[in-house]
C-alpha cells in the first residue's frame, strides 16, 4: 500500500464513521515513516562517536587529581598529562569533523535516492499539488452548479461534497507532514546533520578544553595549579608517613590504569585510521594508474571530472587521517610521560618507606629504652626500699612516669603537625587544671609529704585539732588512725581520720609532726606549794627522784639527739629534765619538765608518779610545803 493508498483508505474510513481509530494509527505511522532508502555510508558514523566517547574518558581519568606524594615533580607530571589529554581531545573532535564532513559529502556524490529530508520535502510538494487541484476542480463545481438545470444539479452536489471531503484529508495529511519536518530539524535525523549534532554535543561536555583553547589564542593564560598541603609541609608523623606511602602506591595504580586506557585508546584510533590510509593509497593508485593508460595511448585519456572526483576524495580523507596520526603521536608522548611519572613515584616512595621504617625503629627502640628502665627502678626499689607501704608508693609512681613518657614516645612518633598539638595540649591542659584542681594540688603536696622532712607512717601528727598516727599515705590522701583522751592518756579511738594532701597548701589548717628521727614529747609534773614555805627544799628533793626515772631512758634520746644532728646539721643538747619556779593561778608552782618517749609515755608518767609520791610521804617537811595533789600534764599542747 502507497502513501495515495493510504490517505485514500482513511477518506473512505471517515465516510463509515469508523476513522477515530484509524486516522490515529496512519498519523503515528506518517510521524515515523522516513520515505525511500539512504545509502551505505563508506565511513562509520557510530566508530566516530565511539571514539569521541573513548577520548573523553580519558581526558576526565587524566584530568582528576591523583593522591601523589606532593613531589613538585608530581605537578609537573600531572599537567603535561592533562596538556595532552586537552589535546587529544582537540585532535580526536578536529578528526570527527573532518569525517562528518567527509559521510555528507559521500552522500551527496552516492546513489540517487533522497535523503529523509529531501524526501519528506518532496511529499509535502506533490500533497500541496494535488490540493491545489483539488480546489480548483471544487471551484469549477460550483461555477457549475450556479448554473446548470435542477435535474443535474443534485449529481453536481454530490460531486462537490466527495471532492470537499478529500480537500479535508488532504489538508490533514499537510498538516502531519509539517509536524514531521518540524520535529526533524530539531536534530532528531540519522543521516549526517544528526552526526553533526551528537559532535557537537559531545563537544559541550568538555567545555574545559575548548576554552582553554580560546584563551590561548587571546593571550590569557591559565592559572597554574595551587600544590596541595602535602607538597607545601614534608610529612613528619609516623602515620603521616603511612598516608604518603599509601598514596603513592595509589598513584602507581592509577597511572598504571591510565596507561592501560591510552593503549588501549591508541589501538582504538589506529584501527580508525588504517582503512583511511589504504583508501588514501588507492586513490594515489588510481590516480597513476589513470595516468599511465593515458600516456600509453591504448584507451582513451581519463576526463579532468575524474581526476577531481580523485582529489576531492583524497582532500576529505586526508583531513581525517592527518589529525588521527597526529593523535596517536599525543598518545605516544602521554604514554612516555606517564612511565617516566610512574618511575618519579616509585623512586620518592622508596625514601618514603626508608623514612618510615627508620621512624618506627626508632619509636621501637625509644620504648624498650623506657622499659628497660622501667624495670631497673623496678629491681632498685625491691633491692634497696624495705618498707612495704614505701615501696608499693615507689611502684605507684614509676607506673604514672614510665606511663607519661610511653605517651611521650606514642605522641613524637606519631604526630605531624606540632603546632596543631601544642595547641590542644594546651586547651587540654588548662581544662584539666581547672577541673581537678584539688586532685592535682594533692598529688604536688605528697611530693612533700614524702620528702626528706615530710611525714611517714607511724608519725604521731596534729591535723586540723585531730591528733593521730599516719597509718597510709596515697597519692592524693593522708589516713590518721584518731586518738583522743583526757589530759595526757591519748588512745585509739577505732576510727581512721582521711585529709586530702593538700591540706599542707592550707594555712588556716596548719599540720604538727616530729622533728623526722625523733619520738620524744615533754611532760610536767606541778605542785602547788604553800605560801612562805621552804621552796628549795621541795625543789631540791623533788627534781632528783623525776631524774632518775629519766636516766633509765637516757641513752634513747642521745642516740635521738645524735640523728638529729647528723640528718639536719644542727647542734642540739640531749633531752633532760628540768626544773622551774612561777607563779600559777594558785599562787606559788614548782614545775619540772622531763621528756618522755611517745610509745612509752604511759609507763614514763606511771613511774613519775611512784617517785614524786614516795618523796613526798617520806619527808614531812616536804609535805608540809605542798598544797593538794601534783598533776602531770602535757608542756605543749596538740
Amino acid at each position: 500500500m502507497n502513501f495515495r493508498t493510504t490517505c485514500h483508505a482513511v477518506f473512505i474510513a471517515a465516510k463509515r464513521r469508523c476513522a477515530v481509530p484509524l486516522v490515529i494509527g496512519v498519523v503515528v505511522a506518517l510521524f515515523f515513516w522516513v520515505p525511500g532508502g539512504v545509502t551505505q555510508q563508506q565511513l562509520d558514523s557510530e566508530a566516530v562517536i565511539n571514539h569521541l566517547n573513548a577520548v573523553i574518558k580519558l581526558y576526565r581519568n587524566a584530568s582528576a587529581e591523583l593522591q601523589t606524594g606532593g613531589a613538585p615533580s608530581d605537578v609537573i607530571y600531572q599537567e603535561n598529562e592533562k596538556s595532552l589529554a586537552s589535546e587529544v581531545v582537540r585532535l580526536a573532535f578536529q578528526a570527527a569533523r573532518a569525517e562528518a564532513a567527509a559521510i555528507r559529502a559521500t552522500e551527496k556524490a552516492g546513489a540517487p535516492s533522497t535523503t529523509s529530508a529531501q524526501s519528506s520535502a518532496q511529499v509535502e510538494a506533490r500533497n500541496k499539488a494535488r490540493i491545489a487541484d483539488v480546489q480548483s476542480k471544487l471551484d469549477s463545481i460550483d461555477k457549475q452548479i450556479a448554473s446548470a438545470p435542477k435535474n443535474k444539479r443534485d449529481a453536481l452536489i454530490a460531486q462537490k461534497q466527495a471532492l470537499e471531503g478529500e480537500l479535508d484529508l488532504d489538508n490533514a495529511v499537510q498538516e502531519v507532514i509539517q509536524k514531521r519536518a518540524a520535529f526533524m530539524e530539531n536534530g532528531n535525523d540519522t543521516g549526517a546533520e544528526g552526526l553533526d549534532g551528537r559532535i557537537n554535543q559531545l563537544a559541550h561536555s568538555v567545555p574545559g578544553v575548548f576554552s582553554a583553547t580560546n584563551d590561548q589564542k587571546s593571550g590569557t593564560q591559565a592559572k597554574p595549579t595551587p600544590q596541595s598541603e602535602a607538597s607545601k609541609q614534608p610529612s613528619s608523623g609516623l602515620v603521616s608517613q603511612a598516608i604518603a606511602l599509601y598514596d603513592a602506591i595509589t598513584s602507581v595504580h592509577q597511572i598504571d590504569q591510565l596507561n592501560e586506557q591510552t593503549g588501549a585508546l591508541r589501538q582504538t584510533v589506529n584501527d580508525l585510521r588504517q582503512p583511511l590510509r589504504d583508501s588514501l593509497v588507492a586513490d594515489i593508485k588510481n590516480g597513476r594508474d589513470l595516468t599511465d593508460q593515458a600516456s600509453s595511448g591504448k584507451i582513451p585519456p581519463a576526463s579532468p571530472q575524474q581526476f577531481q572526483e580523485l582529489t576531492d576524495h583524497f582532500k576529505r580523507i586526508s583531513a581525517v587521517v592527518l589529525p588521527l596520526s597526529q593523535e596517536i603521536m599525543v598518545l605516544d608522548q602521554s604514554s612516555a610521560n606517564l612511565v617516566e611519572w610512574r618511575t618519579s613515584i616509585l623512586r620518592e616512595s622508596k625514601y618514603e618507606a626508608r623514612a618510615l621504617f627508620v621512624r618506627a625503629g626508632m619509636i621501637l627502640l625509644a620504648l624498650g629504652i623506657v622499659l628497660a628502665l622501667s624495670e631497673a627502678w623496678r629491681r632498685l626499689t625491691y633491692k634497696y626500699i624495705q618498707d612495704a607501704r614505701r615501696r608499693r608508693q615507689f611502684l605507684l609512681l614509676r607506673r604514672f612516669v614510665m606511663g607519661f613518657l610511653i605517651g611521650v614516645v606514642l605522641i613524637l612518633g606519631f604526630a605531624s603537625q606540632f603546632a596543631s598539638l601544642a595547641t590542644f595540649a594546651g586547651f587540654v591542659t588548662a581544662g584539666i587544671a581547672v577541673g581537678l584542681q584539688t586532685v592535682l594540688l594533692s598529688v604536688a603536696a605528697y611530693f612533700f609529704v614524702v620528702g626528706r622532712y615530710g611525714i611517714h607512717v607511724g608519725d604521731r601528727v596534729s591535723v586540723s585539732g585531730v591528733t593521730g598516727d599516719v597509718i597510709d599515705i596515697s597519692l592524693v590522701r593522708l589516713y590518721l588512725m584518731e586518738l583522743a583522751g583526757t589530759g595526757i592518756d591519748l588512745f585509739p579511738t577505732g576510727r581512721v581520720v582521711v585529709f586530702s594532701n593538700s591540706v599542707l597548701f592550707q594555712a588556716t589548717t596548719p599540720l604538727f609532726k616530729q622533728i623526722p628521727g625523733t619520738e620524744y614529747a615533754w611532760h610536767e609534773v606541778v605542785f602547788n606549794l604553800v605560801p612562805g614555805g621552804n621552796h628549795k627544799l621541795v625543789q631540791d628533793k623533788l627534781f632528783p627522784a623525776v631524774n632518775a626515772v629519766h636516766d633509765q631512758y637516757r641513752e634513747g634520746f642521745e642516740r635521738q639527739r645524735g640523728f638529729i644532728e647528723r640528718r639536719i646539721e644542727v647542734q642540739l643538747k640531749t633531752p633532760s629534765p628540768e626544773t622551774r619556779l612561777q607563779f600559777g593561778d594558785t599562787g606559788l608552782e614548782l614545775l619540772i619538765r622531763y621528756p618522755v618517749e611517745i610509745r612509752n609515755e604511759s609507763v614514763t608518767d606511771e613511774q613519775v608518779t611512784r617517785k614524786v609520791l614516795e618523796v613526798v610521804q617520806s619527808d614531812p617537811e616536804v609535805e608540809a610545803a605542798v598544797v593538794g595533789s601534783p598533776k602531770i600534764r602535757a608542756a605543749i599542747k596538740g
